[in-house]
This record gives C-alpha cells, structure tokens and sequence, in this order.
C-alpha cells in the first residue's frame, strides 16, 4: 500500500478537517505515513523528529515541521511552549533487541526513555491545552510485544511498550470525564526503515527477512499506512467511544 492509497473516498475523507495535530517522529516509518495520512484527511499536522534532513522531506507535502528531542524535557518544553493541537500521536520508539542477559542497563534505560519517557513528556507539554479545549485525542503507538504477548529477544523493549498500554489506559481514566480520549496502537512487524537497519545487521538477512515475516500468520510484514489508518481512526470522532482501548494490528500474530 503506497502512501497515496487506503484513503476512504466516502464522507469520511476529510474527517480532520480543521483540527491541530502533532505526530512525533515523523521522518521516516509509521509516523511519517500517519502524518501524511492525518494531513490528507484535513488536519493541519505538525510533523516532529530528531533527523531535521529527513523530516525536511514532508514539507513538500504542505506539512509544518517542528526540529525537537521527545525524549529530552528541556528540548520537548522549548518546542510546544504556547502551542494547541486536538491530535497528539507519540510515534517515537526504539527496539532493543536481546534476553534480560544480553540487555545492559543502559539498553534497559534507553528503552524506557524513548518508548515511554517521550511519550509522558509530550503528553505533559500538550495536554493542558486540550484539557482547556475541553477535547482531544491521544494516540500512543505501543507494540503487539508488550503485555498483549512475549517475543523472544525482546526484554527491554517488550517491557516499555507495556508501560506505554499502561500509560494510555491511566491517562484515559484520569481524563474521561474532561474531554480526553486517549486509546494506544499495537502494530505486529511492520516494514520500515529502521526494520530494514536490523534486518542488515544479522549475520544472514535472508533468514532474518523470513523469521520476522513468519511471526505473522498473515504470512507478511504490516505497512506504515496501514497503523497510519488505525491512527487516523482513533483521532477522528469515529472512534468517540473509545478511550483506553488497544487497537491490535498484527496479522494474527496474538492470537
């Protein structure tokens, strides 16, 4: 599915219309293709990330960027200072792989900083404007290898995006009455770049490339715009019911 497809040419097409959002690192994979998506379906999207020269790249589509760390406090602070959005998407994230044997601490740290350390910092920055707004809508993306089921080699990270699926359903009980929706996605193996990065550092790549599609029963990898849509549903008033919900895309891969 290219980053042009999957748009519902029904009424809901322009379903964001209007409406401020914010996706963090947008440079490159899912959250580059939910920014994309979000902007396609009417929202004015500020596109985030660390890599300036990648995320420079959607600004041909119209899209502002925004240069910030998520996962450092003072950077996070200077960047969203004054600014509103109804639509916040934390998309950062970093695989660990490895068993509780082979993670050192600071993999176990780093983990934790990014996977969920970012996502509590932009939450933190942007919602108490939509809490004066009396409304919005936070997407967290976690991860299939989390509380929903154990992935060999995944110890730090699988243990972040846990934590993340805990934070959503915390954030979404805490502010249920105020306006807040706040729901999580777990995408399965999704192709992206930096899949690819670790595909390549294994010693065969091939059987690497086949494992990683063999977790599904689908028999392949997710796409980006594919959580992209999941995204976009959960930011729209379509999704006005749910609220600390975990949206499950993983080609059979839990079940």
């Amino acid at each position: 599915m290219s980053e042009q497809s999957g748009l519902s040419s029904g009424p809901s097409a322009r379903r964001l219309e209007g409406r401020h959002a914010l996706v963090t690192a947008a440079a490159q994979g899912i959250g580059r293709a939910t920014a994309l998506r979000l902007a396609r379906e009417g929202a004015r999207v500020i596109a985030a990330d660390v890599n300036a020269t990648k995320l420079a790249e959607l600004e041909e589509s119209g899209i502002e960027t925004l240069v910030f760390d998520a996962a450092d406090p003072a950077s996070v602070q200077t960047a969203l200072a004054g600014r509103r959005f109804d639509i916040v998407v934390n998309c950062v994230g970093w695989v660990h792989q490895g068993t509780i044997l082979e993670a050192r601490y600071e993999d176990w740290n780093r983990s934790f900083q990014l996977n969920v350390g970012s996502m509590f910092l932009v939450t933190q920055a942007t919602l108490p404007a939509m809490l004066d707004a009396g409304k919005g809508s936070i997407v967290n993306i976690a991860s299939v290898a989390s509380s929903v089921k154990g992935f060999p080699r995944r110890a730090a990270y699988g243990a972040s995006k846990a934590a993340v699926i805990g934070l959503t359903k915390s954030l979404a009980a805490d502010y249920v009455g105020r306006g807040i929706r706040c729901n999580a996605v777990c995408p399965g193996t999704v192709a992206s770049p930096s899949l690819e990065e670790r595909i390549a550092a294994f010693a065969d790549p091939v059987a690497a490339r086949a494992d990683f599609i063999a977790r599904q029963p689908m028999g392949r990898l997710g796409t980006a715009d594919e959580i992209a849509a999941a995204v976009a549903f959960l930011a729209s008033d379509e999704s006005a019911f749910m609220t600390g919900s975990c949206m499950i895309l993983d080609g059979g891969a839990a079940n």
